[in-house]
């Protein structure tokens, strides 16, 4: 009976770890379709980039609240067009949302109040190690890599994200191809601030539109 126990347990076990490993890969899935839909022009870099900050947020702390707002309002005045989604959520958990700089740009979220909600999601991460995000780095590489999408200078990419992780780097950036296609303009903000707190300013203006 002990063995019957013992066999039932692991079956649950393993039924359990297949049914999250196929979640995992179709949020996984979702994550990069939704992103190549939007911006086709994505490499590696450019994916790898969408799911370090679904994990990390901006990757940094932000210890200088004045120096954040000068270079917001620096930034701002850079550019005219910014393309994209006013907001998009990141990765496969969708912790976080990128959020357009247009709404600042149309006035729609006021900046003291966008730059309060960008500072307090970057100061409240609780990242995970270097070695952890590797692990799971591999387990999403491997999934876009099943999807055969044809992304340039694949190898070259994935054999540079290696290397810098391996050398305790988690930090991405967006390709050079991004960077001249979309102009990204954003800044991260936590999905339980940003649904919360701004997206509600987003929807009562265009219910004003309507």
């Amino acid at each position: 009976m002990r063995i019957l126990y013992l066999l039932l347990a692991t079956v649950l076990t393993l039924s359990s770890f297949s049914a999250d490993n196929k979640d995992f890969e179709e949020k996984v899935r979702d994550a990069v379709n939704r992103q190549m839909k939007i911006y086709p022009k994505s490499t590696l870099k450019d994916l790898y980039k969408n799911f370090f900050q679904d994990r990390f947020g901006p990757g940094h702390i932000i210890a200088d609240t004045a120096a954040a707002r000068r270079y917001l309002l620096n930034e701002l005045n850079s550019y005219s067009v910014s393309s994209g989604e006013l907001a998009e959520p990141t990765g496969w958990e969708q912790n976080f949302y990128r959020v357009n700089l247009s709404v600042l740009k149309d006035e729609i979220i006021p900046l003291d109040r966008f730059l309060d909600a960008f500072i307090r999601s970057v100061n409240e991460i609780k990242p995970i190690t270097v070695e952890e995000w590797q692990k799971e780095w591999s387990q999403i590489e491997a999934v876009i890599r099943s999807m055969n999408l044809s992304l340039p200078n694949y190898d070259n990419d994935y054999n540079e994200i290696k290397n810098r992780l391996e050398e305790g780097n988690y930090v991405g950036h967006h390709s050079k191809e991004f960077n001249e296609s979309y102009a990204p303009h954003y800044r991260i903000i936590s999905k339980e601030i940003f649904e919360k707190e701004l997206l509600p300013l987003i929807d009562h203006t265009y219910n004003k539109i309507k």
